[in-house]
């Protein structure tokens, strides 16, 4: 059963460190479920105060990564149209299979909302 929790919990790690580059996948939350599965072996000593602060900051960088986009698109001047833009361009790049979805979707959301800001405005 450790053999199996072991290699399980490494494949969740190297999924986590390909999803830092590929958005498709859910890089973060893979790499915690990797080192639960390590920590439920016997070969890692159980520290559950390491379990419990990664998680946290696990938690912390997920929110924070669906909130910037659309915080900075208002910092910068942006309209209520802008930030509509940025989240859902942001969710579509999440879900499209495109090579930096992730990135292009929530620039062409907001364009996209500027624009029809702009448009319903004059």
């Amino acid at each position: 059963m450790d053999l199996f929790l072991l290699l399980l919990g490494f494949i969740c790690m190297i999924v986590g460190v390909f999803g830092s580059f590929i958005p498709i996948l859910p890089g973060l939350s893979s790499s915690w479920v990797g080192l639960l599965l390590l920590y439920l072996t016997k070969a890692v000593e159980n520290n559950y105060w390491v379990l419990g602060i990664t998680f946290v900051l696990m938690v912390i960088i997920t929110i924070l990564d669906y909130i910037i986009p659309s915080k900075g698109t208002k910092k910068f001047g942006g309209s209520s149209y802008g930030v509509w833009g940025t989240n859902i361009g942001l969710i579509v790049g999440i879900l499209a299979p495109i090579p930096f979805g992730i990135i292009i979707g929530p620039f062409l959301g907001a364009l996209i909302g500027e624009l029809m800001f702009r448009f319903s405005k004059s």
